[in-house]
């Protein structure tokens, strides 16, 4: 027979999961009148403030258990039961998967780092969702052979129930159709089972929302995805279409914002996402959809798996040391793992709190592409004899306070993990012509897309930065991040006397939050082939003057139009003039 007490206390936290996820769809769901409305504004105020939710939801969690059953230590009798009735709790819930790692957050803040197994937590799932079934199906599927692909492709952009109607949805069916007449997958020959597959969510982010599908050509399955805007004077229009895996991973990359998908079973969502893109983990799909809690209880299941069938051992990163992160990795291992220092370099005026907060204004704020997320874990465990020496001496001089041995493992008490890049400086060296000219242009253009979305890296050095797989160019090292409107951009004024230039200390004031941006030539591009590049596309970024045009816009409350797809992608489409008092679309937006 079951405790009584195992039973209350295992509903007491499903409860709390359950009022979790209930405030976490109602501010999703919003999504859907912030775009219809071009609220801008409070689409940036509601990502951020989804983010809170999951802690704050956990923290009122323990506060009841803690008051109403007066826990202070483990009974692992008791707590054993307890998992056991959460699991029967499970068996017909929409979201066990999720509920599950609610679970695993409660008994961690609870108790020590010692009982973290999986006789109390759930490290391996006790649930199965590929077959969770919900009262609306999570996709449906299209017939262009039978129905015709005009009206196919018609129905689809009606479907999603938009209040806001679409300004010229025949040039929009028009500009589909012509994409496909000139290169979509199966449109000419197709099998007999050809049909379109699309999922009954759209997906928000920013100032577009996206619908997702899959065509299915006999055996082949190619994901498609169309993004659509507000035009925030004559209606909703369709502004391209997204084909093809490569396409398809650039909108759900690890440097963009959390989309908005109101699902009430995730696992079905990410289910039809993981049969689109073959090389995203079901950790990253989950965080894609704002779901970063569970994407990371999967991260560590997959990392754990890693370990179990490898045998390299963790070793420094290569590339210039940082002074205020120690980064090592796991060559096998596509991630790097970041662990503060105990004392930064003589030119680093911060603090181990300060460091944090930029990470998380990284993480609350839209990365545009260009900013790579990460995942922040506490009382991380590796395996001891895993350990390179040169690794575990470098993290004993340098972040010993963040370190402990014990039972033959390292316990990291905190770390982030981001996904591995070859950093610039190395990536430079040994580039050719065509593939430094590549690298430039990105460079230039990430920089240019981070001042759009109001960050200021701070620290723009080439090392700083990293080469995708997909050759884009991102920022990674945060600890010198600040918002574009908190910094102050100057000319150096002219000297009085040519020999004050000459001078060690400069013969101008310089404030604390004052930036040069002519200086940036004399650290970034030493090499003079670099800075030919770099003078060519992006010089106007030597100049104040840019800078202080992007602070005022900024200022103004605009927000630029920032795309996961190059501008020549977008469908031709005609301006209509706007007199009204809203900002006419090229001219005011946050990232699409």
């Amino acid at each position: 027979m079951a405790w009584p007490l195992a039973k209350e206390i295992a509903q007491s936290i499903l409860d709390g999961f359950d009022r979790h996820y209930l405030l976490f769809r109602e501010i999703t769901a919003g999504a859907r009148r912030r775009f219809e409305a071009a609220q801008w504004a409070a689409v940036q105020a509601s990502s951020k403030e989804r983010i809170y939710y999951y802690d704050r939801r956990v923290n009122e969690t323990i506060e009841h258990l803690r008051s109403r059953y007066e826990i202070i230590e483990l009974d692992e009798m008791l707590w054993k039961r307890i998992k056991v009735e959460y699991v029967r709790l499970l068996h017909q819930h929409r979201q066990p998967e999720l509920a599950e790692t609610f679970y695993n957050s409660v008994f961690c803040r609870l108790f020590h780092r010692r009982y973290y197994h999986n006789r109390n937590i759930f490290v391996r799932p006790a649930v199965a969702t590929d077959h969770i079934e919900t009262d609306v199906p999570a996709y449906r599927c299209l017939y262009p052979a039978r129905d015709g692909f005009s009206k196919v492709i018609g129905d689809i952009l009606t479907s999603f129930g938009f209040s806001l109607p679409f300004a010229d949805i025949r040039k929009d069916i028009c500009n589909i159709m012509r994409f496909i007449r000139d290169g979509f997958p199966g449109a000419e020959a197709r099998e007999q089972n050809f049909h379109l597959a699309v999922l009954n969510f759209a997906f928000f982010r920013n100032k577009a929302a996206y619908i997702i599908g899959r065509v299915v050509n006999g055996p082949t399955k190619t994901p498609f995805a169309i993004p659509i805007l507000n035009d925030e004077h004559g209606g909703l229009y369709v502004d391209t279409l997204l084909v093809g895996e490569s396409d398809f991973a650039n909108v759900f990359s690890f440097t963009r914002a959390y989309f908005m998908v109101d699902a009430e079973a995730p696992s079905t969502v990410v289910n039809f996402l993981s049969r689109l893109l073959p090389f995203k983990t079901k950790a990253d799909l989950y965080t894609a959809i704002g779901l970063q809690k569970h994407g990371k209880t999967e991260f560590y299941r997959d990392f754990l798996e890693h370990l179990r069938h490898s045998g390299d051992a963790f070793v420094v990163a290569p590339g210039v040391k940082g002074m205020v992160m120690t980064v090592f990795t796991l060559p096998s291992y596509p991630y790097v793992f970041k662990v503060i220092k105990d004392t930064f370099g003589p030119t680093k005026d911060m603090s181990r709190d300060t460091v944090k907060k930029k990470y998380q204004l990284v993480k609350q704020h839209d990365r545009v592409g260009r900013m790579a997320d990460s995942l922040e874990y506490s009382d991380a465990a590796f395996p001891l004899d895993r350990f390179s020496p040169e690794l575990l001496d470098e993290l004993r001089r340098e972040a010993g306070s963040s370190v402990e041995l014990a039972d033959s493992q390292v316990i990291v008490k905190h770390l982030y993990i981001e996904r591995r890049m070859t950093p610039l400086n190395i990536y430079i060296q040994t580039a050719s012509d065509q593939q430094l000219r590549h690298a430039i242009a990105e460079y230039g253009q990430a920089i240019r897309e981070l001042a759009a979305a109001n960050i200021f890296p701070g620290d723009m050095l080439f090392k700083n930065f990293g080469v995708t797989r997909h050759e884009r160019v991102v920022f990674y090292d945060y600890d010198e991040i600040c918002y574009m409107t908190e910094t102050n951009f100057r000319r150096i004024p002219p000297a009085p006397y040519p020999e004050y230039e000459m001078m060690a200390e400069p013969w101008y004031s310089v404030g604390p939050n004052d930036v040069f941006p002519e200086e940036f030539a004399t650290f970034l591009l030493a090499e003079r082939r670099v800075r030919d590049i770099f003078v060519e596309l992006h010089g106007d970024l030597l100049d104040a003057e840019y800078w202080q045009r992007k602070q005022y816009h900024i200022q103004a409350g605009h927000f630029e139009d920032v795309f996961p797809y190059p501008e020549a992608r977008r469908f031709p489409r005609r301006i209509v003039p706007h007199f009204g008092s809203r900002q006419a679309r090229p001219v005011a937006a946050a990232s699409a």
